[in-house]
């Protein structure tokens, strides 16, 4: 990847990178060692490999064997500063992302924030088949497997001593 310095900048170009997934980690490792600084910024502080979420959902996997904090992650890496953020608003003729911590100026920006779950338009779809983006949501799966099991079990149990 090629980096092209302008002769206006006193400092190397600011990337702004929103995202801290695949895509967001894999822009900031490919940049490693050029001259940027680079700022990664997330709402969660780890990142969550998602393949493996089912995993999770079915009480295979705890939720800390499928995340890994971004910080260790980019720790070698000396051009990037990893900041825990949630942008809510940018400003391109600025150049300024804002988030809860105010305005933050970059020279580039890479949005790179993943997907939320969709229902196609029936959200009432959504109270009996949760997302499974999120580690929370595979959390929640997993809760609603492991009810069921115990019901079937009450159940079961139930009828038998009524025989």
């Amino acid at each position: 990847m090629t980096i092209i310095i302008r002769d206006d900048l006193q400092e190397p170009p600011h990337i702004f990178i929103v995202g801290g997934g695949f895509a967001g980690l894999q822009v900031a490792k490919n940049l490693s060692g050029e001259s940027v600084r680079i700022t990664l910024v997330d709402r969660k502080n780890y990142h969550l490999f998602q393949p493996l979420l089912y995993q999770v959902a079915t009480a295979v996997l705890s939720p800390d064997k499928i995340t890994a904090p971004i910080r260790k992650i980019l720790k070698k890496q000396k051009n990037v500063r990893v900041a825990l953020a949630s942008p809510q608003n940018i400003d391109l003729e600025n150049k300024a992302l804002l988030s809860e911590r105010g305005f933050i100026p970059y020279d580039f920006l890479v949005l790179a924030m993943g997907l939320e779950q969709s229902y196609f338009g029936h959200e009432e779809f959504r109270t009996h088949a949760p997302g499974m983006k999120t580690v929370d949501e595979a959390v929640e799966v997993r809760r609603r497997i492991l009810l069921a099991f115990e019901e079937a079990e009450y159940e079961t149990k139930n009828r038998k001593e009524a025989n």
